[in-house]
């Protein structure tokens, strides 16, 4: 499969287990992704934006490579954890909130539960992405699709 294709199906499937994980925790938990309501609502899907783009990077990056490594999930995961707290920060300032408030929202987001689960949906998505490039995955094909007569 060509990293590209391999990147962008990681991509979506690292959205799915996100959302999927958040919401569990949520409700296990009864608490919110994102704890401080004085950032408002719009900062948390902007970080949640970081994160994809982070991801999308380092995949599109590190795929590109001969031979790409699994331990291409590790980088995956790492800046995924540093991107959802930036783009957060940053949206909740640009959005007239206090540095201060922002900064905190970003740490309490950063010592939570809820980026475990953000960072272990990127390794996991980083290691499929790997996966998919080395394995030469191709598209499941019916027996009758096939040039050689038996």
């Amino acid at each position: 499969m060509s990293p590209t294709l391999a990147a962008f199906l990681s991509v979506g499937g690292f959205g799915a287990l996100s959302i999927c994980g958040f919401g569990f925790l949520s409700l296990l938990t009864g608490s919110d992704v994102v704890p401080s309501e004085r950032i408002g609502h719009l900062p948390g899907p902007v970080g949640f934006a970081a994160a994809v783009a982070a991801l999308s990077l380092v995949l599109l990056v590190g795929l590109r490579r001969p031979h790409p490594s699994y331990v291409l999930a590790v980088p995956a995961a790492l800046a995924v954890f540093a991107a959802y707290p930036a783009g957060l920060a940053v949206a909740a300032v640009l959005g007239g909130v206090d540095p201060v408030f922002a900064a905190t929202a970003a740490a309490q987001f950063a010592g939570s539960w809820y980026a475990v689960v953000l960072a272990a949906a990127a390794a996991t998505a980083g290691w499929v992405a790997v996966a998919l490039v080395r394995t030469r995955a191709r598209r499941p094909e019916w027996p009758w699709e096939h040039d050689d007569e038996e």
